[in-house]
């Protein structure tokens, strides 16, 4: 069975592909640090190729194609490039739909404010000589022929809205005769229907009436994540994805940070510790080079909020009570070869022990910690969640259960603790948990830029083949949990199958 990334490249094949002019009403309206890679040119030529060009075995109108990218990789500025392609072949009204809350915010943070540090598009859109605004707009009678019109909704509100008429709601005849992109982030969400062979009153099925309304209307989709376990899923994604480039593909064109799992026999507050050590060792070093970085710390609970929370003040009665003596325990007994380099550094430096305590109790005071366990803390932080780069964002630590697994934009999160200790994996698989555990780390994953001389690529790791510098540090992710053989076998397992880590052990 081919899937039609693979009908493209054998139709045209990949010199043709890469010959496929990226026209300049994409590339010089996004912002000049976007779009330059590679895999991202590819993934505009493939669109134009399955849009414009004729081949055996084309996809029907109206079209549904699927981006299957990694995290990280650049979904969101292949949705914009998209969108300014579509409006100059005629098309003025965009709905963009995912299934989080939280997400909308980030993306319309991403889209629609020139102010942060995310926007996507240049400060003015010229398009054919004519300058185009992005209008969000709540439904499509506000719609105008000059601009982008974008209405932003979760899949729920979308269906509720459809199906339940109100006042002032989007209806199915906004769409009877208006040609629309539709464009769905997380889109492994939105195959219930295929999945159950029941499509009726599903949001797939919903998505696809708007779909269907008019032959001229295409749907978009992107995710990193597709299952193709089944003969009805497969069949379902053949003829749609028109691009893949998966977790593997992105960290071996050194994309992503690299893998560390730190295990130990210490119980959580000296694991704790640990990774506090190893944040400030990374601060301390990244500013002796001239790099400016705060360094992330999340503490993963399992299950439930009441426990996020109840390890949330558990952390600052540690910052608290935080001692030298605590500090100098896990400097004699640590076995970890980067928390005793961290040491040397510090001793190096000339900063003591009680520098230490001190510099470490200023950067995790209470204002800069921040709680992610539910959707209403998810959608009230989010532009702090999602800035944690900025210059002006003061949070260091995050406490979080499972809602940071989708939709969460982090360059410098380096260290996750895992704040707790049973598995769910049986017969040598991963369980849910471990699972969600590995996406996780597939998020944290994402690369800090930074460059050492000019000229230097900002975005790709330097030292795969100099594991023993010191900034070696600065590509590394980190996984504290406590050792046990069965669980990091199971772990190490979902990371392998993800595409983000290679097992040498």
């Amino acid at each position: 069975m081919a899937f039609l990334y693979d009908i493209l490249l054998k139709e045209f094949g990949k010199r043709a592909i890469a010959q496929v002019t990226v026209p300049p009403h994409i590339t010089d309206n996004l912002k000049p640090r976007f779009g330059r890679r590679d895999y991202q040119q590819e993934a505009f030529q493939r669109f134009i190729l399955c849009h414009s060009e004729e081949f055996s075995d084309k996809p029907r109108k109206p079209l549904h194609l699927l981006y299957n990218m990694a995290t990280g990789s650049g979904k969101t500025l292949i949705m914009a490039g998209l969108m300014l392609h579509l409006y100059q072949k005629g098309y003025r009204n965009f709905l963009f739909f995912v299934n989080s809350n939280n997400i909308i915010q980030k993306t319309k943070d991403n889209f629609l404010n020139p102010q942060a540090s995310k926007y996507l598009f240049n400060n003015k859109i010229v398009i054919d000589g004519k300058e185009v605004l992005i209008k969000e707009i709540d439904n499509f009678e506000e719609a105008d022929n000059r601009n982008i019109n974008l209405k932003f909704t979760t899949i729920q509100q979308l269906h509720t809205d459809l199906n339940n008429t109100k006042e002032n709601s989007v209806t199915y005849e906004d769409f009877r005769d208006k040609k629309l992109i539709l464009i769905a982030d997380e889109a492994h969400h939105f195959v219930a229907g295929t999945k159950s062979g029941n499509w009726l009153g599903s949001w797939e099925d919903t998505v696809r009436q708007i779909h269907d309304a008019n032959v001229d209307n295409i749907l978009l989709q992107f995710t990193a994540t597709i299952g193709t376990d089944t003969a009805a899923l497969r069949d379902h994604y053949q003829d749609k994805i028109v691009f893949k480039y998966d977790l593997a593909e992105f960290r071996k064109d050194k994309y992503s940070k690299e893998i560390n799992l730190i295990r130990s026999l210490y119980d959580e507050q000296d694991r704790i510790i640990q990774a506090l050590i190893l944040n400030l060792y990374r601060q301390e070093l990244a500013t002796s080079n001239n790099i400016n970085l705060k360094p992330v710390i999340l503490f993963k609970a399992k299950k439930t909020i009441k426990k996020s929370e109840q390890n949330k003040e558990n952390f600052h009665r540690l910052i608290d009570d935080f001692s030298v003596a605590m500090l100098e325990k896990i400097e004699k007994t640590s076995t970890v070869p980067i928390v005793q380099k961290a040491f040397q550094f510090f001793a190096a430096k000339g900063i003591s022990a009680r520098e230490i305590v001190q510099r470490l109790q200023a950067n995790f005071r209470w204002e800069n910690c921040l709680s992610a366990n539910n959707d209403a803390e998810a959608e009230q932080n989010q532009i702090l969640l999602n800035t944690l780069e900025d210059e002006n964002n003061p949070i260091r630590a995050v406490f979080a259960v499972q809602k940071l697994n989708e939709g969460w934009d982090v360059l410098n999160l380096f260290d996750i603790v895992r704040l707790y200790e049973d598995r769910d994996g049986r017969d040598g698989k991963p369980g849910k948990t471990t699972l969600a555990e590995a996406q996780l780390i597939g998020r944290g994953a994402r690369y800090y830029p930074f460059a050492l001389e000019e000229g230097q690529d900002k975005y790709t790791r330097k030292f795969d083949d100099d594991i023993s510098n010191d900034l070696k540090i600065l590509e590394d992710l980190y996984y504290h949990t406590k050792e046990d053989s069965r669980y990091i076998s199971e772990l190490k397992r979902a990371l392998v199958d993800s595409g983000i880590y290679e097992d040498e052990a």
